[in-house]
């Protein structure tokens, strides 16, 4: 897939991943029988939701327009979506009224620029919908040195053979980056930025290939990391997730060790070679 793609379509290939990922033992159905697909018919899934297989395909298949909300979370518990996925399921379905900007903003606010150099003590950055990084402090500048450019998180992720030595657990890093670029980007399929990111790492990396057809779905609000920085070794960072509120679309990620860590003290030290 080489771009998002409108409303209903995106959602017929949602529902069509999420079932693939649910064997029917999970759903508590039984399993007796050869079975042609890889997780439930939507034979099931309109079973275990509730509604008829005639509407429920008709869902997946974009000629369903209106569903009510009462049957998108019935569709929501059969697929045992969490919370972050569910909530994608309702965007995809309702989607916001066609005045709400489609493509967001790529310059950052003078007074977020500050806030990165001046106030926040870690490495931070801004990232847009597609995760470009559109401003990033000194410090994160020095955290991220090891590749040959800070430009985006997922291109960087899968593009750069740094990624494998920087990341002690790549294979996460790999899929949280693919389920928070689709939850980022979901609200601006009109992005060119997404469009481009999207379509070059679909013919580049099958690694991302292969994840983004999962269509997992997951805003990377904060976690623990594991990095291994080439130059002061081993960090255990902890990091957050901020939406700007002023300018939709971006989020402020900042990073910070604990108190008299090991990692606090190469954060010290990578600070003092700035």
């Amino acid at each position: 897939m080489l771009r998002l793609e409108t409303v209903n379509t995106e959602l017929g290939e949602y529902l069509r991943a999420r079932r693939d990922l649910i064997s029917p033992a999970q759903a508590g159905l039984p399993e007796d029988e050869p079975r042609r697909v890889a997780g439930l018919r939507r034979e099931e899934v309109a079973l275990l939701a509730g509604v008829s297989a005639d509407y429920y395909t008709r869902l997946e298949q974009g000629r369903e327009r209106h569903p009510s909300e009462q049957v998108l979370d019935a569709i929501a518990r059969a697929l045992q979506l969490d919370e972050h996925a569910a909530t994608h399921l309702f965007r995809l379905a309702q989607p916001a009224p066609s005045a709400q900007a489609r493509v967001a903003s790529a310059s950052v606010r003078p007074e977020l620029r500050t806030l990165l150099d001046h106030v926040v003590a870690g490495p931070a950055c801004v990232l847009g919908p597609a995760l470009d990084v559109l401003a990033a402090n000194a410090l994160a500048i020095a955290l991220y040195a090891g590749f040959a450019r800070l430009d985006n998180i997922v291109r960087m992720v899968f593009l750069d053979p740094a990624a494998r030595e920087f990341y002690a657990d790549w294979d996460q890093a790999a899929r949280g980056a693919v389920s928070n670029l689709r939850a980022a980007a979901t609200p601006f399929p009109d992005d060119p930025r997404v469009t481009a990111v999207v379509g070059e790492l679909t013919v580049r990396s099958p690694a991302f290939g292969d994840l983004w057809a999962r269509h997992e779905v997951r805003p990377r609000t904060g976690e623990t990391k594991h990095l291994r920085h080439p130059r002061v070794g081993d960090l255990h960072l902890h990091y957050q997730g901020f939406a700007v509120s002023a300018a939709p679309g971006q989020h402020l990620y900042v990073y910070s060790a604990d108190p008299g860590s090991p990692s606090a003290a190469a954060l010290s030290l990578l600070e003092g070679s700035l």
